[in-house]
């Protein structure tokens, strides 16, 4: 009987010291405070052109632009959001000629915002695969990428930058990295 009433006791002070806590007042205001930075990776373009698609008469020429569609800042979260892009390059070129690739973001209005030009060397064999420096895009510069509503590709070969029949490929690939700052 002793036993069971300093059991009762126990448990009786146990539940007491779990009902009794400490507690401040909860500042909900720091939700304000709360920002999120999330980062994505993807791919932005890519295309694969036969040296037979290139017609090569001893004079520098253009292939005509591939012009895609790029309307990823037609959505308003995107265009408030974004802090940074970075954009990355890399050309794989299996063709005995040199070549100039002209990256072309274009507004609305097909008007040119920016260019980047990417020089290519000359197939000499082995591995041909170049890695470009990465394209930061922050401040004014990021503005005119949030206009872009188009990306088009000019690809000019080189004039007197190889000799002989022409076979391979030139491989372009590019991918971009999002910065954004949700409030």
């Amino acid at each position: 009987m002793k036993r069971n009433l300093l059991y009762r006791i126990s448990i009786t002070l146990f539940s007491a010291v779990l009902l009794l806590s400490c507690s401040s007042d909860l500042d909900f205001d720091q939700i304000d405070d709360f920002v999120l930075e999330p980062v994505f990776v993807a791919n932005l373009a890519y295309f694969d052109v036969s040296a037979d698609q290139i017609e090569d008469n001893g004079q520098g020429q253009q292939i005509p632009p591939d012009v895609e569609d790029f309307d990823i800042f037609k959505k308003k979260f995107l265009t408030d959001n974004l802090a940074k892009a970075e954009l990355n390059f890399e050309i794989e070129n299996t063709i005995n000629r040199a070549f100039e690739i002209e990256l072309q973001f274009i507004d609305v209005n097909n008007q040119v915002l920016e260019t980047i030009d990417l020089a290519v060397p000359t197939y000499t064999g082995g591995s041909n695969i170049i890695k470009y420096p990465t394209e930061v895009f922050e401040g004014e510069r990021l503005n005119l990428l949030k206009k872009t509503m188009k990306i088009g590709f000019i690809v000019t070969t080189v004039t007197g930058s190889g000799s002989g029949d022409i076979t391979g490929n030139l491989k372009f690939k590019s991918g971009a990295t999002v910065y954004m700052k949700i409030k």
